[in-house]
Order: structure tokens, then sequence, then C-alpha cells
């Protein structure tokens, strides 16, 4: 049983990793790069990502990492008294609320906001302005939480 936490934290932390990249990767350029695209360019480009990411890799590795951190919680709550529990414990919250609540309850309403506005209405300027105001601070904290999750998983295999 040890073995298998060990490995499927090892997994945990790969996915925390992966996503915390993404995440970061937005924060860090790519909506700076889209805001200073025309309103247009910038809808589309949002628009084209949105749909795109719903078909990738990405998808698996995000409710991979969600499945695993249920899984690893429970398992974490279970075995509370081991050395690395609480670390286990704090990254699969991380995961659950700072990445996957987060998305589902605050990025996703606004990426279905975005996609049924057309580009070059005046309708899509104001959405747009407010979906870059809005998406931003939520994707700090996916950011955030990823890498936070990351490292708990980090030491929580070093005590495992």
């Amino acid at each position: 049983m040890n073995k298998l936490l060990y490995y499927l934290t090892f997994a945990s932390a790969l996915g925390s990793g992966l996503l915390s990249g993404v995440f970061f990767a937005f924060s860090a350029f790519v909506m700076t790069a889209l805001a200073r695209l025309s309103v247009d360019q910038g809808i589309s480009v949002m628009q084209a990502i949105n749909t795109t990411i719903l078909k990738s890799l990405f998808i698996l590795i995000f409710f991979g990492a969600t499945l695993l951190a249920i899984i690893l919680g429970i398992a974490s709550v279970i075995k509370l008294s081991t050395a690395g529990a609480a670390y286990v414990f704090i990254g699969s919250l991380l995961i659950i609320v700072g990445v996957f609540l987060v998305t589902i309850l605050f990025n996703v309403p606004l990426n279905e906001t975005l996609v049924s506005v057309i580009s070059g209405s005046a309708e899509g300027s104001r959405v747009w302005k407010a979906y870059l105001v809005g998406w931003m601070p939520w994707n700090h904290i996916r950011t955030i939480s990823s890498i936070a999750a990351l490292a708990c998983f980090i030491i929580a295999l070093r005590k495992w």
C-alpha cells in the first residue's frame, strides 16, 4: 500500500507540475500578449485556445490530477499519522479547491461567455475587457495552487 501511495504521489507531483506550467505561461505572458492584440484578434485567438485545449492532452492531465488528488486526499486522511500524509492532504486540497473548483466555478464560465460573443461587435469589446480583468486573478490562483501542490507532493515523496 505504501508503495502504491508513493507512486500515486509521484504521479500527482508530475500532474501538478504540468498544470502549473500551463497556468504559469498564461499568467506570465500569454494573456499579456493577447491583451496587446486588437479586440477582434484577442477574442478569436482565445476562442481558438479554449476550443483546442478541450481536445488536448491537457484535459486528461487536468482531470487525472484531480482524480488522483481525491484518491490521495482520502488515503492521507486514513493514514494521517504516517509521515508525509499531511503534505499529501494539503497538496490534494490545493488541486481540488485551488485548481479544479476555481477552474469550474470561475474560469470556465468566463470562457463560455467569451465563446458566445462575436468578435467585432460592441458586446465583444465589452466582454473582452471584462474577460481580461476577471480571468487573470483566477488563473493566478490556479498557478499558485498548482505550484504549492507540487511542492507539497515533493515533500511528501521524501517522507512517504
